[in-house]
């Protein structure tokens, strides 16, 4: 199952994507038409925090929709939605893994720079934007904006202390992320904070992707072009902590909730580990593609 926020008719609706990626069935009016009424939460996160009886549920009414006859007349076309981000808007900051892959480590610095404990930083929910949407330029604060295409995780259930072995039932399922980030800002203030946290820096879709259709996240095909140039190719099998691990240290001490998202690193290939640099300007184009999840598209600001 793939799920998604759009809004149509200016109403945002959470919706499941057909097989071919064409059609989005948008689940309280297809149960309005089932049921008389609306039975759905109204946001991505509240659906997540229902566990397996979201998924039964929506099963059940893709069930009927199917052998009722009215799949042809609930689905609607994709383009006749506006996409947004899978979570709008994150009841928390999004955890972000840095240096996660051994050669962008090395890019940004040398071998020393690879870490033996895993880094954290996060970026703020007003970063959140969806597939197509515009990436503010940011030029009067920054003059080194830059990409990093990423795989996120997003934890389905509640859990503190969670052991690495039991680390993937605590996940709802994965999307695709891009971290955008300003260099400069990430170097002048030594903390990231500020330099990862511009406004629109955190394109994220197309869909959430149920964590069944994918056995593991930890051997996936990752890649970002700008304008169509290949800059980003790896695996995440290349991590140097596994989406497990990551999950366990984040939530030794501090409880992972239903919505929560972790970006778990970029590989190598960004902007600023070219000589010299190939930051991003006014009008550049960023595809990100994950294999089994889609392809997130964004475009820098005139």
């Amino acid at each position: 199952m793939k799920f998604v926020t759009v809004k149509n008719n200016h109403e945002t609706l959470v919706g499941l994507v057909n097989p071919d990626e064409t059609k989005v069935l948008l689940l309280n009016p297809a149960e309005e038409e089932r049921a008389g009424k609306r039975s759905f939460p109204s946001s991505m996160q509240e659906c997540i925090a229902l566990g397996e009886n979201f998924i039964d549920q929506v099963q059940g009414l893709l069930d009927w929709a199917i052998s009722s006859g009215h799949a042809e007349s609930l689905f609607v076309p994709l383009e006749e939605v506006t996409l947004l981000a899978p979570i709008p808007r994150p009841n928390k900051n999004i955890f972000c893994v840095g240096k996660n892959y051994a050669e962008h480590a090395i890019e940004m610095g040398s071998e020393a720079d690879i870490p033996e404990h895993i880094m954290v930083f996060t970026k703020a929910p007003t970063t959140v934007i969806g597939p197509n949407e515009t990436v503010l330029n940011h030029q009067n604060v920054t003059g080194q904006l830059d990409y990093e295409g990423e795989l996120a995780v997003i934890i389905g259930k509640k859990g503190r202390a969670i052991k690495k072995e039991e680390a993937l039932d605590y996940i709802f399922g994965y999307t695709i992320l891009n971290d955008v980030t300003a260099r400069d800002l990430q170097t002048r203030h030594k903390q990231f904070f500020i330099g990862k946290s511009l406004d629109s820096t955190c394109p994220m879709g197309p869909w959430i992707v149920h964590k069944s259709l994918i056995e593991n996240p930890n051997q996936l095909n990752i890649e970002t072009k700008v304008n169509g140039e290949v800059r980003q190719s790896s695996n995440t099998k290349n991590f140097i902590f596994p989406i497990e691990e990551v999950i366990s240290v984040l939530s030794a001490g501090m409880t992972l909730e239903p919505g929560d998202i972790i970006a778990t690193g970029t590989p190598a290939g960004v902007g600023k580990g070219f000589k010299p640099p190939k930051f991003l300007f006014p009008c550049d184009q960023i595809e990100v593609k994950i294999e089994k999840i889609g392809t997130l598209k964004n475009i820098i600001q005139e």
